[in-house]
């Protein structure tokens, strides 16, 4: 169990650090099976560079593209518990997304 009692959860054969994590998975490989959303992925690395800087890298949870939004792409992350250092770094990160790659991170 991790410091905010996330529970480690196992769905179609994959890891999630959360339940919370792993019930998303679950709704979102729901919406692309009805064609709603499509190449849905997971664990998606992002290396955030200012000046040939590395700054951090982002995993976000999910990314896929939303049919009904004209197929645009959507990075998804899941969050819980919104405090804390994790999800100060969090918010730090998503605010470097969106300077260096234009990306709203939504937070489900």
């Amino acid at each position: 169990m991790s410091k905010y009692h996330a529970i480690r959860t196992e769905v179609d054969g994959i890891v999630f650090d959360s339940k919370k994590e792993a019930a998303r998975w679950s709704e979102l490989t729901l919406l692309q099976k009805h064609g709603e959303i499509r190449n849905l992925e997971r664990q998606v690395k992002y290396t955030i560079t200012i000046n040939n800087v590395l700054i951090c890298r982002y995993y976000a949870d999910f990314r896929y593209e939303d049919c009904k939004l004209g197929n645009e792409v959507v990075v998804e992350d899941v969050k819980g518990i919104k405090n804390g250092s994790a999800y100060s770094m969090f918010r730090i990160k998503k605010k470097l997304m969106r300077a260096v790659y234009g990306i709203e991170i939504l937070e489900t």
